[in-house]
């Protein structure tokens, strides 16, 4: 408490010397933290400010040292129209009414709350609270909402004459984003030369800022002092274009007025704010109305914090306001609603302790350099010794330095990575172990013991073996769906041979499996059981326990049991109307000179969309698709086309996204639908670009914002610097004008 309060001091303590001094710097302790606090205070309402006018709390719940800034905020977001929200009727004097769309081009203040079915005033309800109650001042369009629909000239009363609270709001809107007229401004009086030099300044700043964004690197240093040596990437950077332009060395740092560096933290963030802001803006225009999918996914972060990607996917102009309505596809990447293969096997308690011992023994056998050291010497050995004996194949390529590899959460074939190491490297890693007991000198000779115990039986081998197979049937597909641009009719057929490939291996492979197991354990000297013993887990009662044989365990509540899992696990992901939906949609692709145009399938592809296509429409794309498809067949340029998102490009490039409407209908939805939710899995590699151990204490709107631009570097070098310089200028009052 001493840090924010004054301590009162009787006579009988220390000299009032040490009193003042000690109280000067308690209070200016507080004054940082106080103002440290607002800031922060004020940043999280402006990052929550509700869009929905119904949902909006009144201006005059604000603190007053803040509404300005949520007001500028506003204004900078523009009204709330949501122009391709399906409008709902109301049934007024007998007869059905909405809200009219076009009204948003007649009054450009005009917003529509969804909640609540309403139309409200942007500028007056920013500024009514300047206003008395009885100068004409209604909380219709404010508080209660408009919806008197078919009283359209209740709209232009309430704009009323040149001063009416309307028109007097609107001013006032004006004014506060014109910084000119602002009396700090108007008080500093800059030159002309002022406001090059600050046009230059900021230029320099944001070039610097451009410059980390697109690499994904860190701002600011742990000293930034003028006698560090290293005072972080920004201020260095900007000393850096300093050295190289006079121009630019004139009116920075040391040769810029002592509070126009823009050096300052909040500087820094409001730039980045501004970049984000410019990108999602931009995206939106691209999007221009189009369909759209939704893939949200959860991970946490370096320093244990839950962070969600959300990631749109659609068509843009070129064939490559965000309304909910517009959502055609949704892709939900966690552990509630879509395990992995290794997850579900993984629900059986043998095969999760066989996943725990190859964790164990990948972190024990690669703990340390020294370790690591140990298993390469021995795996060379080993491969010296066995080319000695011609055991081993020789020829380019072969015989490679390897290490064990770790298993992801997140990628299945990492864990089938892993698994065909161990079996590579088994002999080493044996060898390791031994090692590492007889030295007996480290902290975890128990656990190497422990894991040697275990590695070195028959359950083991059995198991990873097992899995080495079963995971060995579904990599291919888990690497198809994890590539970035999925080819949706690849995806299907893969599916649909994985599907195959583990019904055969549950009805015809356990004999060649047990095989192979029994071929290693020779190799190896593991002991193997009888496979017509009696069978009891190690957690069971003997005398309670189902009397089972050794076979009977492995064959069937094993091998069977975790296939068949496996099987539903693909079934569920994969329904009959998903697989459907998606075998459809491939007949769109145009490889080998449209091979699998199938007209059929291609209209019950349709029939997916009802809201897209009516009756009539369908009729149209039938007869559509016969011109189409001929069409294609007999243009050279389309002939060697691969996959359906070139064929939507080269549609639009050549402008037949006109002639063939319906069918550039169709491609759009295809293109959207997401396959795998890859994309967002990517977004959290770039989490861990972005907030690294350096950077563990990243607020979550600096993450975000520096995020957004990472992953979206090829739009935002698309957005001008004027752009941005202009969005950072009007987040606030600004000292320098341009």
């Amino acid at each position: 408490m001493e840090r924010y309060f004054k301590r009162k001091f009787s006579s009988t303590t220390s000299s009032s010397d040490n009193v003042g001094s000690s109280s000067v710097r308690d209070v200016g302790i507080s004054r940082d933290v106080v103002g440290s606090s607002k800031e922060s205070e004020l940043q999280d309402v402006l990052a929550n400010l509700p869009a929905d006018p119904g949902l909006r709390p009144q201006m005059l719940d604000y603190d007053p040292n803040i509404r300005d800034e949520v007001r500028r905020a506003y204004l900078q977001k523009g009204p709330c129209q949501p122009k391709d929200h399906t409008f709902p009727q109301t049934d007024l004097s007998g007869y059905d009414r909405r809200f009219n769309v076009k009204w948003f081009d007649e009054f450009d203040w005009l917003e529509y709350s969804i909640s609540k079915d309403a139309a409200f005033c942007l500028y007056c309800y920013l500024f009514k609270s300047n206003f008395k109650i009885g100068q004409g001042c209604s909380d219709v369009f404010t508080e209660v909402g408009f919806t008197n629909w078919k009283k359209k000239d209740k709209i232009r009363q309430h704009v009323g004459g040149v001063g009416s609270v309307h028109n007097q709001s609107r001013q006032y809107c004006v004014d506060l984003m014109n910084q000119k007229q602002h009396i700090q401004t108007v008080l500093i009086k800059q030159s002309d030369q002022a406001r090059i030099d600050y046009r230059i300044c900021l230029t320099a700043s944001l070039d610097c800022v451009r410059f980390l964004l697109k690499q994904g690197l860190p701002f600011r240093g742990n000293d930034e002092s003028d006698t560090s040596n290293n005072k972080g990437n920004y201020v260095e950077l900007l000393q850096f274009l300093a050295d190289h332009d006079e121009k630019v060395k004139a009116v920075v740092l040391e040769n810029a007025p002592g509070n126009l560096k823009f050096i300052a933290p909040t500087i820094q963030k409001d730039l980045v704010n501004a970049c984000a802001t410019e990108t999602i803006k931009k995206i939106i225009k691209d999007m221009d109305g189009a369909f759209f999918s939704l893939l949200v996914d959860e991970s946490r972060d370096i320093s244990v914090k839950e962070q969600m990607a959300v990631v749109f996917r659609y068509v843009d102009k070129r064939g490559e306001e965000l309304s909910i309505s517009m959502l055609r596809g949704q892709g939900y990447d966690g552990a509630s609603n879509m395990k992995a293969l290794v997850a579900v096997a993984k629900g059986n308690a043998d095969v999760a302790t066989f996943f725990t011992s190859c964790n164990s023994l990948v972190n024990i056998v690669g703990a340390s350099c020294r370790r690591r050291d140990m298993l390469r010497d021995q795996l060379q050995k080993n491969i010296t010794e066995a080319l000695e004996n011609d055991d081993l194949p020789t020829g380019r390529g072969l015989n490679q330095e390897t290490s064990l590899k770790r298993a992801g959460d997140t990628r299945w074939n990492s864990h089938y990575g892993t698994l065909l190491s161990i079996i590579s490297m088994f002999k080493s890693v044996v060898k390791v172990l031994k090692l590492i007991i007889e030295d007996g000198s480290t902290d975890n000779i128990g656990e190497a013991n422990r894991s040697l115990r275990e590695i070195q039986s028959f359950e083991f081998v059995f198991h990873l073996f097992f899995m080495r197979s079963l995971l060995g049937a579904t990599n291919d597909l888990s690497q198809a769906l994890q590539r970035k641009d999925q080819d949706i009719g690849n995806a299907m057929s893969l599916v649909k041979d994985c599907k195959d490939t583990l019904q055969d291996m549950r009805d015809n492979g356990f004999e060649a499996l047990l095989d192979q197991v029994f071929s290693f354990c020779g190799k190896h000297d593991i002991e193997v059981p009888s496979m017509d013993d009696a069978y009891v887990a190690q957690w069971r009662s003997h005398r309670r326990a189902p009397r089972i044989t050794q076979i009977h365990h492995y064959r069937v509540d094993i091998f069977i049991q975790i296939i068949e899992w496996q099987l539903a696990e693909l079934n569920h992901r994969f329904s009959e109307v998903n697989t459907e939906l998606l075998i459809c949609l491939a007949c769109l692709s145009p490889n080998d000179s449209f091979i699998a145009f199938d007209k059929q399938k291609l209209l019950r592809f349709a029939e997916f969309y009802p809201q897209e296509f009516t009756p009539r429409d369908l009729l149209a794309l039938e007869d559509q698709l016969g011109i189409y498809i001929h069409h294609m067949r007999t243009r050279s340029e389309f002939s060697q086309l691969k996959g359906i998102g070139v064929l939507a490009r080269k549609m639009v490039e050549k402008g037949l996204h006109r002639t063939f409407n319906y069918v550039y209908l169709l491609l759009t939805l295809a293109l959207t639908l997401p396959v795998a939710t890859a994309s967002v899995e990517r977004a959290f590699s770039a989490m861990n670009v972005i907030k690294g151990p350096l950077r563990n204490r990243m607020g979550d709107q600096w993450l975000s914002d520096s995020l957004l631009v990472y992953i979206e570097k090829d739009v935002f070098v698309c957005i001008d610097n004027e752009t941005i310089m202009g969005r950072f200028q009007n987040m606030k009052t600004r000292r320098g004008q341009l």
